[in-house]
């Protein structure tokens, strides 16, 4: 081959290697441009929370955040009673609905039969699709009077003990923190079951064949296999279904009560920040509407403080396991 032959092939070279980086630089742009719009969207949507909501902060500043009062007639609001239900309700969501997860996720992954596996798994995905007025509705026509002839027990039983016997104890309404607890990990047991499903497929299995080989029962297998190789996207798919029982409004707007009173009961009514801005939010001018602007940047801040976490509890995880 001559070099006058090599000329135009060089050339050729050079002209796609350009275009090629040009491509790249574009795709890059739009990426990068894809990624800024969704902070922008966030950042937006807080600051537009924030903005609204400056006339009960800064006529009441950080007592807003301390006081449980909520009367629109005296223009006195309070965000510890929203705030107190918010987290509660989805404390017990987390409570419940992670270890049925769980076990669901290793019924699927370990024991159930091939033929089982498909159907139980798309049974589980259609409960994700269901909208959460459905579960408000089930939850009020349904859980609620089913709540109110279980609760006589539970006063009667787990309301004599020493410590948590406080947490037992009120009048049998059928709604209240307890039963929001309940409907909200029915809502988000399918999201955290289908992560550890999925998660716990990603397992090679040599690794598990081999302490099979070894004489390991399933439950050593999954604790001392599964678990620690899949820990960070477990704990990843638990507070991603805290996330959504932080963020939840109607089904718990059907079946909390909607009181801003704070008890150590959780069988007495109570209200969340999704609730209180769903329930009052139509009806609200000018300084109520404020508190209810107010209440959901601060579900923004909850929120936001609840991932931080998670990624803080991921990071440490992977240096531990890095090390």
């Amino acid at each position: 081959m001559t070099a006058s032959s090599t000329k135009p092939a060089t050339r050729d070279t050079d002209r796609r290697s350009r275009r090629d980086a040009r491509h790249d630089a574009l795709f890059r742009r739009v990426l990068l441009f894809c990624a800024l719009l969704v902070l922008a969207a966030l950042l937006g949507a807080a600051l537009s929370t924030l903005w609204g909501g400056r006339e009960v902060l800064l006529k009441d500043g950080f007592n807003f955040l301390t006081r449980s009062d909520w009367n629109p007639v005296t223009d006195t609001y309070g965000a510890l009673a929203p705030i107190f239900g918010t987290l509660v309700t989805a404390i017990i969501a987390i409570v419940l609905a992670v270890p049925v997860s769980f076990g669901i996720a290793l019924f699927l992954t370990e024991i159930a039969p091939s033929w089982m596996r498909g159907p139980v798994a798309t049974a589980i995905e259609l409960l994700a699709a269901i909208p959460s007025i459905i579960y408000g509705m089930w939850g009020l026509f349904v859980f609620v009077p089913f709540m109110s002839t279980v609760e006589p027990y539970l006063s009667s039983t787990l309301g004599k003990l020493p410590v948590v016997g406080a947490l037992f104890q009120g009048p049998p309404l059928g709604l209240g923190i307890l039963t929001a607890g309940i409907v909200l990990a029915v809502m988000i047991l399918p999201f955290i079951a289908s992560v550890m499903r999925e998660v716990f497929r990603t397992v090679p299995a040599r690794l598990k064949e081999s302490a099979y080989a070894l004489g390991s029962t399933t439950w050593e297998v999954v604790w001392d296999i599964v678990l620690p190789y899949t820990r960070s996207a477990v704990i990843g798919g638990i507070f991603l279904g805290l996330g959504r029982a932080l963020g939840e409004t109607m089904a718990v707007t059907f079946v909390l009560g909607n009181s801003y009173n704070i008890t150590s009961s959780l069988l007495m009514p109570g209200t969340s920040i999704a609730s209180s801005i769903a329930n009052e939010f139509n009806e609200a001018v000018g300084l109520h509407r404020s508190a209810l602007i107010a209440l959901g940047f601060l579900l923004f801040v909850v929120t936001f403080v609840v991932l931080l976490i998670a990624r803080l509890m991921l990071r440490r995880l992977e240096r531990r396991e890095g090390s």
